[in-house]
């Protein structure tokens, strides 16, 4: 095991990826000459060149078609939106042409394309650099979403979706870009996509969570382990879609209460989507309703302090938990 960062995480991803098979490139823009906007991919264009490490012009939807293109003749393209709030330049090539190319070519065409970049609220980027998207992309077949917490599943998550022949959409949380963790040295560390993780188990609450509210998620479980006696199971989806519906519901019947913490807005969102199915599949093993925790209903603010009351937080997780646990 080493000790690296989330970026260094992904980084070594890529790194053993395109060292594994020279049909893996990297493109986006900043990736190469200024080693990276985020520096994820620094002293990647030393390491293996101008052609395999692109520097692409500010036209999201222009190298991302590229990139389409690219892997339905054979190539394995990863793609990296600086924010993917830029995405949506590009969601006509997204949603249109490789999350259908598959079907509607009858399977002649697979596509093996990793979109990858930030997301989430990152610091008073203000209300057109802090989009999550996450629940936009899982909305379409044909893609799947991923959204790694920690640097181990960054690399694994990230080495998974490059070795895959369906199109991916790789969020990272640019605020977890500095985090460490320990991250296992095999170059065949691989976490499988569709695979959710339980990363506290408990007895009392089942909170169902993913990327950067993880991490408060489990802050929020330990705080109320000590101060208020109630124990919580934090369950990492890792992958929105596809949804990870065995573990989900594992943990439901095992403890009966659930409490869903996203970063995205609350209208139409992943939790949403979750709630509808485990009322669906359970509905008798829950002794309370299901609580969503989200991010407010409104443009993300500017200002740092409106930022921090906008969020999820421990305060709101824990106020939440214990509604559910009817304290």
């Amino acid at each position: 095991m080493a000790v690296m960062q989330y970026r260094e995480a992904l980084r070594a991803a890529m790194t053993e990826e395109m060292e594994r098979d020279d049909r893996v490139f990297l493109m986006g823009e900043e990736v190469a000459e200024y080693n990276g906007a985020y520096k994820v991919s620094q002293g990647m264009l030393d390491r293996f060149g101008p052609k395999r490490i692109i520097d692409t012009p500010i036209s999201e939807e222009g190298f991302a078609g590229i990139g389409i293109g690219a892997a339905m003749v054979g190539l394995r393209p990863i793609v990296e939106f600086m924010t993917f709030s830029f995405s949506l330049v590009a969601f006509d090539q997204i949603v249109n042409n490789a999350a259908n190319m598959r079907y509607m070519s009858g399977g002649q065409f697979a596509v093996p394309i990793v979109f990858r970049g930030n997301a989430g609220l990152a610091g008073s980027l203000g209300a057109t650099h802090s989009h999550r998207p996450e629940s936009l992309y899982s909305h379409f077949p044909g893609l799947i979403v991923m959204m790694p917490a920690t640097p181990a599943d960054a690399k694994g998550m990230l080495k998974s979706a490059i070795r895959s022949d369906d199109p991916i959409i790789f969020l990272e949380h640019e605020n977890l870009l500095g985090d460490k963790g320990e991250v296992p040295d095999d170059t065949d560390f691989l976490v499988p996509i569709g695979q959710a993780d339980v990363k506290r188990h408990g007895s009392d609450v089942t909170i169902l969570t993913y990327s950067r509210s993880t991490i408060t998620s489990l802050k929020a479980a330990e705080h109320l382990a000590e101060n208020d006696g109630i124990d919580c199971e934090v369950v990492d989806l890792r992958t929105m879609r596809p949804l990870d519906m065995e573990t989900i519901l594992s943990s439901v019947v095992k403890t009966h209460r659930v409490v869903i913490v996203e970063e995205d807005l609350p209208y139409c969102g992943i939790g949403a989507a979750i709630a509808d199915r485990v009322y669906h599949k359970v509905f008798d093993e829950l002794d309370a309703p299901i609580r969503r925790v989200t991010s407010l209903d409104a443009p993300v603010p500017y200002a740092k302090s409106l930022e921090q009351h906008f969020l999820p937080t421990v305060e709101k997780i824990a106020a939440a938990v214990k509604e559910v646990c009817y304290r």
